[in-house]
């Protein structure tokens, strides 16, 4: 998800604790009382399975949200983002309510703005407060400042860093002791009931749960984790991060499309969810949606996707990294042609990634733009991020941003 505003700068802006905290003193006149950090995220593996009870696999980036925090005692609610502009926002808790934005809302919140209300970039915040206090967590008021590094629009989860980094500096101003898991629920509780985005559990619980060295897999029916050691450069691999910088917004109805179309998929075959669907009936369940070649398509992806997490897990068990870069390259192509969530500047990341040399490349992210990853033998990682970068000039696109992914830590506080 995006995080309109809040997390916008890009990744070049100063950012650290020392800086976050002269920014908070300068903007409310004191130093804060603490600043807790959360993660962006890569998913390796799984996409679009989350909401569909499946399996996903994300690793935390070290690029990280910022929230210097202090607590307040007036039931006021005080936001400031040094990626945004309009200065704070401020909101009484007891006013708090959800509404989800409208598209104009989204496309001020998408160029740094968001008001004096509820809306924009700071819903995003405003949410985890209102589903705390929903959930009779005893939250007070607090003033709050973010710097970020996690890119916005390029699908890396800046929105889920935003919300988690909140959630974790409320828990520990008040003491409410939840545990990382529940906090990220309630991060997605802000983003689905108070935004109006339908997303999943996966980018929260990756932002709060994942460890540095790592991906996560998780299974997002019971919730169960999983660390699983990821030492790419051990292995002398790299994992790029392509990102397009062609924004998307998942909030226009296009994401919801296909989350809802997953659940007719669902309630045509008598299932709770698509992840019930066995990989080895995949063929006869596909026959029982006849007619209804849209809602098949979306089946057929969310169990192979379902099936190559497992296959990914299998190999890097058995210590064949490289394995998986043919498993990274078959979900691309059911994202762009059975989900239909590719775009062109994502398909030539890809293409021209795999003609280069790399193992296996695919988008990552919710779609409609956003980041590619890319597989790589640490030998040829400069020339593959260079041919990805000269394709993108001669089809006269903008220049991507490359960097590598090293698997991070998840939230925690960091001064």
């Amino acid at each position: 998800m995006t995080a309109h505003g809040a997390a916008a700068p890009a990744t070049e802006r100063p950012h650290g604790a020392q800086h976050s905290a002269a920014q908070f003193a300068a903007v409310y006149g004191a130093a804060p009382t603490g600043i807790w950090a959360a993660p962006g995220r890569v998913n390796l593996i799984g996409e679009h399975t989350d909401y569909n009870d499946g399996f996903v696999m994300p690793l935390a980036l070290p690029h990280t949200t910022l929230a210097a925090a202090s607590p307040r005692t007036d039931g006021v609610l005080r936001l400031h983002s040094g990626g945004a502009d309009g200065g704070i926002v401020e909101l009484r808790l007891d006013e708090l309510r959800p509404t989800p934005m409208d598209t104009a809302a989204r496309s001020a919140s998408a160029r740094g703005g968001g008001g004096r209300r509820a809306g924009g970039w700071a819903a995003y915040p405003a949410g985890v407060v209102w589903a705390m206090r929903e959930a009779g967590l005893p939250v007070g008021g607090a003033d709050l400042h973010y710097d970020s590094t996690v890119p916005t629009g390029a699908g890396l989860s800046s929105s889920a860093a935003l919300e988690v980094a909140t959630a974790f500096a409320l828990n520990d101003l008040y003491g409410l002791g939840q545990e990382p898991q529940r906090l990220a629920q309630l991060a997605q509780r802000a983003e689905n009931a108070f935004v109006g985005v339908p997303c999943g559990i996966m980018d929260q619980t990756a932002a709060a749960c994942c460890t540095g060295g790592h991906a996560l897999f998780l299974d997002t029916r019971d919730l169960t984790r999983r660390q699983i050691p990821f030492d790419l450069a051990g292995e002398g691999l790299r994992l790029l991060v392509v990102d397009t910088r062609v924004k998307h917004e998942l909030g226009d109805g296009a994401y919801a499309e296909r989350r809802a179309g997953c659940e007719r998929g669902a309630r045509a075959l008598g299932v709770r969810a698509l992840r019930e669907v066995p990989y080895a009936h995949l063929d006869e369940a596909l026959a029982g949606l006849a007619g209804e070649p849209v809602v098949q398509a979306l089946v057929r992806h969310i169990v192979t996707e379902n099936h190559r997490v497992e296959e990914v897990i299998a190999c890097l068990d058995a210590g064949r990294t490289r394995a998986i870069g043919p498993l990274l390259t078959a979900g691309h192509a059911s994202l762009r042609d059975d989900f239909k969530i590719s775009c062109r500047e994502l398909d030539l990341a890809v293409d021209t990634a795999l003609t280069a040399g790399a193992l296996g490349a695919r988008m990552t992210g919710g779609g409609f733009g956003g980041s590619a990853i890319v597989l790589v033998e640490e030998t040829v990682a400069a020339a593959v991020g260079a041919a990805v970068t000269e394709a993108f000039a001669a089809a006269g696109h903008a220049a991507p941003r490359i960097f590598e992914a090293v698997a991070g830590a998840g939230a925690h506080r960091v001064a």
